[in-house]
């Protein structure tokens, strides 16, 4: 393993993160706030480590696969670990282990939350729980490619390791390039959100917090009640439009800026993807009609709560835990579907799910003819071997690490549905489950062992699991490759 290239490229990353927290502490200067103090000892700390590491490039810069994802894994702990330290300082979350997982679900974009009063924290703070959704959501070392000169030769191996879905393309030649693009595209977006949401009476700050919510699908709101404290329809309208986007593959985007239409439009996952959003709102409305009496409020509520799910987003303008099962069976399902490959969302995200349901039936293709050809394609295109291998190898391990923090967090002895959805939703990175970890509570009655638990389930599910396997396999920490 080339150590020197890894520690010069995470020296690199966490000094762009002390960059990154001068931003809020500006903020708490606006305002007047002492909280803002508690960012610049870590924002200096950090900017020392890269002074001392990320500076000199090693004369052998060359890095591989396995370099890319113990990069990645070890990078997104340093920043949460790091990251955490102004919310625990400055008082606004007392327990360190509270601010990491706080910070944790910030930076994965997942939303879960163990603060019961939100309104309270100074608005740096706050504003520094949003952003980690926003930094998050395209991925720290996407963020990190986008700013900086990493090594385009080697940075392929760092997107393939950060960038959800079963594969990842290059949009054009250079990495960089392609991180840049993608983050135009990403930054395009948000302030056009924050526009429609200040055209519908929000304050610029709260505009900003929620577009930068929406825009990495994570949740957080600096509002107690959520997306529910405003109780608009046309918000509701532009949320739900805009996490539904933020949930699409972002090369669809691209191929929209070149005027490919055509591709576009044909893209299966996308089909897929709204398909699934469209019959889950209307179930849901007829569903829970008897509780709204009016089918237009019904799909309000009903779009706003699919939308935010699929994309894992985890937004609230109702409490869905009071709604009948079957309403919370569909909600649940949708936590493990979640949004389109290369988006923000997570989730086992739809093109794996149209790979695995493809497969069953090329399976049974082969029962009934077996000399027949057959074959798994998607968007008209074969899905090759490694990608097929790499999808059930993924599933095998989601369902294994599903069972297993299932099975440390019934220590606590809650409800199975508390349990079940706890995990299932930190896993998923999508914030809020049912029963006592619905969308009006949160995950502060859990045991010190249960949040370790979910901090890293929400490591692993943002990371897709591999990284993280490789990092604690005996077989790296023997070996020296």
């Amino acid at each position: 393993m080339n150590t020197r290239m890894t520690i010069y490229i995470i020296g690199k990353m966490l000094g762009v993160e002390g960059l990154l927290l001068l931003v809020p502490a500006f903020v708490a200067l606006l305002y007047g706030e002492q909280s803002g103090w508690y960012f610049l000892p870590v924002s200096a700390v950090l900017i020392g480590i890269y002074i001392l590491a990320g500076r000199k490039k090693p004369k052998d810069q060359m890095i591989y696969a396995k370099e890319g994802m113990i990069i990645v894994g070890s990078a997104w702990i340093l920043w949460s670990l790091f990251g955490a330290l102004p919310f625990f300082w400055s008082g606004s979350i007392p327990s360190y282990l509270d601010a990491f997982f706080e910070t944790v679900s910030g930076f994965t974009t997942t939303g879960s939350t163990i603060l019961t009063e939100i309104e309270a924290l100074p608005k740096g703070i706050s504003f520094w729980r949003s952003f980690t959704h926003w930094i998050g959501g395209m991925g720290v070392l996407m963020f990190v490619m986008m700013l900086t000169s990493l090594d385009d030769e080697n940075s392929m191996h760092l997107m393939r390791a950060e960038v959800p879905g079963p594969e990842a393309d290059k949009l054009v030649p250079r990495a960089r390039s392609t991180a840049r693009i993608l983050y135009l595209m990403y930054f395009v977006l948000t302030v056009v959100e924050v526009i429609l949401l200040l055209l519908g009476g929000m304050n610029f700050y709260d505009a900003l917090l929620h577009a930068f919510s929406t825009a990495g699908t994570g949740g957080f709101s600096n509002r107690n009640a959520s997306v529910a404290y405003y109780d608009s329809a046309y918000i509701d309208g532009v949320i739900t439009v805009f996490m539904i986007l933020f949930g699409v593959n972002f090369n669809l985007y691209f191929l929209l800026r070149l005027k490919n239409w055509r591709d576009t439009l044909k893209n299966e996952e996308l089909r897929v993807y709204l398909g699934i959003i469209i019959g889950a709102a209307v179930l849901i409305s007829v569903d829970i009609l008897h509780l709204y009496g009016n089918i237009l409020h019904a799909f309000r509520y009903a779009s706003f709560q699919v939308a935010a799910i699929i994309t894992t987003t985890g937004f609230c303008t109702a409490n869905y835990d009071l709604w009948p099962e079957l309403s919370k069976m569909i909600l649940l399902t949708l936590m493990v579907i979640g949004a389109c490959a290369g988006s923000t969302g997570g989730g086992m995200k739809v093109s794996r799910l149209l790979i695995l349901l493809k497969s069953i039936r090329q399976e049974v293709m082969r029962m009934l003819h077996p000399k027949a050809v057959t074959l798994v394609k998607v968007n008209g295109k074969k899905v090759g071997a490694d990608t097929m291998h790499g999808v059930y190898i993924y599933f095998i391990c989601y369902i294994l690490v599903l069972i297993g923090s299932i099975l440390v967090v019934s220590l606590n002895n809650f409800d199975f549905a508390t349990n079940f959805s706890a995990v299932l939703t930190t896993l998923n990175n999508v914030g809020p489950g049912i029963s006592q970890v619905g969308p009006v509570n949160n995950f502060a009655q859990f045991s010190v062992l249960s949040k370790v638990v979910f901090c890293m389930d929400m490591l692993v599910g943002r990371l897709e699991i591999m990284p993280y396997l490789l990092l604690v396999s005996p077989e790296l920490w023997r070996r020296k490759f």
